[in-house]
């Protein structure tokens, strides 16, 4: 009992345990029960999961709530909100990667499913790390704040990141390495040829995913530690928000070309998350409050939708698409 109330990074270990045994428990259950057999995710059942993962993530505060306070939950929910929106950009990279390998639709939901598992390690690590650096080099979080302005600013001016998959470092490294498949084998990521382990493109493909999103966590990990430095709170909305994103993919592939204003609404949200660490100096408060921080995050996101959807014209159709619509397809 003295063991699990042995603190680890700010919190007992029974809450970090508590935290993990449930994300195993809903890994287990989506691939070990809900997708035990591999078939391709439609509209519907891509709500619904995401529907799912996005309550647990909310439900999860109301816990945070009960035993850390308000304060906590607050900011729980506000990097909830960011994480979640940052990761939006990712969706775009994602579905790149899959058209690159051609994976079919039936085989993507197993790659998103089990990368979540490397988001919790490669995640945990990167957090574990900057909460070392923090702790002992205070004024490393302005440095993280001057980032995210850069970054915002970049991003609002320049456009998104560049994710080049035929070009990227790691893929060439694992081409050279890794003993591989010259093609998909169902749902498998090796299998076995005469005496030799082969990986396939789907593992090819998993890896990528993990390479995109190691990227993107430069930007999100640094934007939730200029909210909080609670490592727990860092850790827990950041995994939450990753998991509904991922169930959620299926419908953001065909809707998230329609936000053309969400990217201004992303790069002011990383400038505004960058610039509170020095606004909070102008307050009589040590932190900037929270529930304000919540609130102007939520109404960025928001506007940037909402002027997506109201700036939008239908297409124009000639006859010919009129009468012969050809739907295209963002995934082979």
């Amino acid at each position: 009992m003295n063991l699990l109330l042995t603190e680890v990074m700010g919190e007992p270990i029974w809450m970090w345990g508590t935290f993990l045994a449930l994300m195993l428990g809903l890994l287990v259950f989506d691939l070990g029960v809900l997708h035990r057999r591999p078939h391709e995710i439609g509209f519907r059942e891509s709500l619904l999961l995401s529907a799912l993962y996005i309550s647990l993530g909310l439900l999860f505060s109301l816990w945070i709530w009960q035993i850390l306070g308000a304060h906590a939950a607050m900011l729980y929910l506000t990097g909830y909100v960011v994480e979640k929106t940052l990761s939006l950009d990712n969706v775009f990279v994602i579905a790149l990667i899959f058209s690159y390998f051609a994976i079919p639709r039936a085989y993507q939901h197993k790659v998103l499913i089990w990368g979540i598992v490397g988001v919790i390690v490669l995640r945990g690590v990167m957090i574990g790390a900057g909460t070392v650096i923090i702790s002992h080099f205070d004024w490393v979080l302005y440095i993280f704040a001057v980032f995210l302005i850069f970054t915002g600013v970049k991003m609002l001016l320049n456009g998104d990141h560049q994710f080049e998959v035929a070009d990227n470092p790691v893929l060439r490294l694992l081409r050279r390495w890794l003993p591989l498949s010259s093609c998909l084998h169902g749902y498998r990521f090796f299998i076995r040829s005469g005496s030799r382990l082969l990986a396939t493109p789907l593992l090819l493909t998993l890896f990528m995913v993990e390479t995109a999103d190691l990227i993107f966590a430069i930007d999100s990990i640094p934007a939730i530690f200029s909210i909080t430095a609670d490592p727990y709170i860092v850790y827990t909305p950041n995994i939450f928000a990753v998991l509904g994103l991922r169930a959620l993919y299926f419908v953001l592939v065909v809707l998230i070309a329609r936000f053309t204003y969400l990217k201004y609404a992303l790069s002011l949200v990383l400038v505004f998350i960058g610039s509170k660490v020095f606004l909070a100096e102008l307050f009589p408060l040590e932190k900037f409050p929270p529930a304000l921080s919540l609130v102007i995050t939520v109404l960025l996101i928001t506007g940037g939708i909402l002027l997506s959807l109201f700036s939008q014209r239908p297409p124009e159709c000639s006859p010919m698409s009129a009468t012969n619509p050809r739907p295209t397809r963002l995934i082979k």
